[in-house]
């Protein structure tokens, strides 16, 4: 079988990736009654008299609800919500397995963002946190505004931020390599979607100044944003020279393609026009904007990847779970700038001096330390700009 047939029979075999845990034993009456009637009452009534008991009394504290309308599943784009549960009970796996969060799938049947905005807004107080997957752009910035405006819980867009963290980490080690700082070389982003506006942005508040983003219009401007109200917003910090164009305009002299949109969009000979010792990230799923032995050829120092199968693989299961087991041990009330950087930061600084490398520039998925490292820069990230609400315990 190829892998498209193990992985269907595996899902037929697993009849689901999750299932419930009980953590309270009801193997005797006494048991049954602490657990549930008449014992429960006291919790329910402790919570009544000070609603964040219910941090303390149930498992609250832990769990994050994964959302999604299953409007941009994967590469797969807008397929419902039940065709959309394999992905969301997958990223529930990716929790637990990495960052020891409690994760619960639940696909909204409806596209509307009034709709997706009021249903999580009425569930939120079973959650500790929300993490949006999957929703197309550009509703899914409005809607994760509007919920982080509307509730005293982390709201988190994955696709948006999780992969602005994980790009920002390679860029760290990315520049050490080729020995080049991040104020004196021009980033040229190509897809100007969720993630690649969220990745602009986050670049820019580390010090990228220099920052272009190639819709698939072409380049975004002052007087180029082409009706499109969060591009006109990314016009706001990039192309200052207000440069007009296509992407392969926006390459010519440029340090750094990042690249969130389209495969095979960029050639060698795009490559080939960059400054020396470029740096090409390339994070089109499964097929990258451009192959790793072509953007060598290119000239390309460093080249990275969203594929397990070759070197650089900057992968968003790095950040998410480590960012919201920090964000939950100090019971956050948000997911902010300072903590997405310190959680790059922390991934970049898992790859010492004498590892780093044009081909190891940043750690691997099953790195032990990865979820240990951001959790802990996310935990004093969050104390330090005033949104922890308890101390942190071991």
């Amino acid at each position: 079988m190829d892998m498209k047939e193990q992985a269907l029979k595996a899902h037929y075999d697993w009849r689901g990736k999750i299932e419930t845990a009980v953590r309270s034993k009801v193997s005797s009456m006494e048991e049954l009654s602490l657990a549930y009637t008449p014992g429960v009452a006291q919790a329910c009534l402790a919570i009544k008299d000070n609603v964040d008991l219910s941090y303390e009394l149930t498992r609250r504290w832990n769990t994050v609800a994964v959302i999604t309308d299953s409007t941009a599943v994967l590469g797969l784009g807008d397929i419902g919500a039940e065709a959309g549960m394999p992905v969301m009970e997958g990223k529930c796996v990716l929790f637990k397995s990495f960052g020891d969060v409690d994760a619960v799938p639940i696909c909204i049947r409806s596209k509307d963002p009034d709709d997706i905005v009021n249903a999580v807004t009425l569930i939120a107080g079973s959650f500790g946190g929300i993490n949006l997957e999957d929703i197309a752009s550009p509703k899914c910035v409005d809607i994760e505004n509007r919920l982080k405006a509307a509730l005293d819980i982390p709201v988190f867009h994955d696709d948006q931020h999780g992969t602005a963290i994980v790009v920002l980490a390679a860029m760290i080690n990315a520049m050490k390599v080729v020995k080049k700082d991040k104020g004196n070389v021009r980033v040229v982003l190509s897809g100007a979607g969720a993630a690649g506006g969220a990745t602009a942005r986050l670049l820019y508040s580390h010090g990228y100044s220099d920052i272009m983003v190639c819709s698939s219009k072409g380049i975004i401007g002052k007087d180029n944003y082409f009706d499109n109200s969060e591009y006109k917003k990314l016009a706001e910090f990039t192309n200052k020279s207000n440069m007009k164009g296509s992407l392969a305009d926006a390459l010519k002299g440029a340090d750094v393609f990042v690249g969130v949109s389209a495969p095979g969009i960029v050639t060698e000979e795009m490559v080939s026009s960059m400054n020396k010792d470029a740096v090409v990230i390339a994070m089109a799923n499964p097929v990258p904007e451009i192959m790793p032995d072509i953007a060598k050829k290119g000239g390309a120092t460093v080249v990275g990847t969203g594929r397990s199968d070759f070197s650089n693989q900057i992968n968003n299961v790095l950040a998410f779970p480590g960012v919201f087991r920090g964000a939950f041990d100090v019971r956050a009330s948000d997911i902010n700038e300072d903590m997405k950087i310190a959680a790059a930061m922390a991934l970049a600084n898992l790859v010492t001096d004498e590892e780093l490398n044009a081909e190891y520039i940043i750690p691997g998925p099953f790195d032990e330390r990865v979820a240990k490292s951001v959790a802990k820069a996310v935990r004093d990230a969050a104390i330090k700009t005033g949104v922890a609400r308890k101390e942190y315990q071991e």
